[in-house]
């Protein structure tokens, strides 16, 4: 991850060589530091087509006065659309919509916005997962791991020409075709889940994930035979294509040793995106 600032934008004639502000007349010979964000997927499992096809990393703008009225607008956060249209205003390329995004690929982004904004380190609140005792612990989010897709002999995990996946789940012998989520994917499942609880309706975050991830089983792309076998494939079947998604899905993980000050009880933790993650001063 690079950063750009107004000494690599401005030329000797105070000429942008790469604008980001708008093109109105300022008093101030000021453009908004970009950076660049190294993405999980590297481009490698977007369609033809899509902006990002190809692309190694993406250039988003330093948080503003303008990102903070966005995660602050009490309209947004009711509707849970805050941290897109804060990630959508970042992006510079405006060609590139949030919810096309690899869910991997916006957590990288949302990452790196937030440690241009408030700082690298993220002090938070977790549980020790030994005896409950909660504690505050710092995050240092230059910390990062890229986890890319990868296929997996040992799963059994085959690349198609679409940018899927091929698994074939142990028990039924099924071939199942898997795909990383996206934003899209991500934001039906947010909206479902809270109409589930609206209704008083039973969760089912698990099937409603696999039935977003596969989309073919043996060859039939039919929502109704996904459907049923999401519904009624055994545990082996169902641990089985959990485990190989982990493998193909880009993401980026940030993790810090805990040690809990009650317990002693120690362990790698991963950062939570809780609340105060792009609201500090809550």
């Amino acid at each position: 991850m690079s950063n750009r600032n107004n000494g690599d934008r401005i030329g000797p004639q105070g000429e942008s060589a790469a604008p980001v502000a708008a093109t109105a007349a300022s008093p101030l010979d000021f453009v908004t530091p970009t950076e660049m964000v190294d993405l999980p997927s590297r481009g490698k499992l977007y369609a033809e087509g899509h902006p990002l096809k190809d692309k190694e990393d993406i250039e988003i703008r330093f948080m503003t006065a303008k990102e903070e009225d966005i995660l602050t607008s009490r309209t947004l956060l009711k509707k849970g659309i805050a941290i897109d249209r804060f990630l959508q205003s970042v992006i510079v390329n405006k060609k590139i919509k949030v919810n096309s995004l690899l869910i991997g690929d916006k957590n990288a982004i949302l990452i790196a916005a937030r440690a241009s904004g408030y700082g690298s380190d993220y002090e938070t609140q977790v549980t020790c997962p030994n005896c409950a005792t909660k504690q505050l612990m710092t995050f240092d989010l230059n910390n990062k791991t890229i986890n890319e897709s990868t296929e997996d002999p040992d799963l059994g995990i085959r690349k198609t020409a679409n940018n899927t996946f091929i698994v074939t789940a142990p028990y039924s012998k099924f071939d199942v075709e898997i795909a990383p989520l996206t934003g899209e994917h991500e934001l039906f499942l947010s909206r479902m889940a809270e109409s589930r609880k609206k209704g008083m309706q039973q969760e089912s975050l698990m099937t409603d994930q696999y039935k977003m991830m596969i989309k073919s089983v043996q060859g039939n792309a039919a929502k109704d035979v996904i459907a049923y076998y999401v519904d009624n494939m055994p545990l082996r079947d169902s641990r089985y294509i959990k485990n190989a998604y982990k493998k193909v899905n880009p993401d980026i993980s940030v993790n810090e040793n805990f040690e809990c000050s009650s317990c002693g009880h120690e362990q790698e933790m991963e950062v939570p995106f809780g609340a105060d993650f792009l609201w500090p001063d809550r």
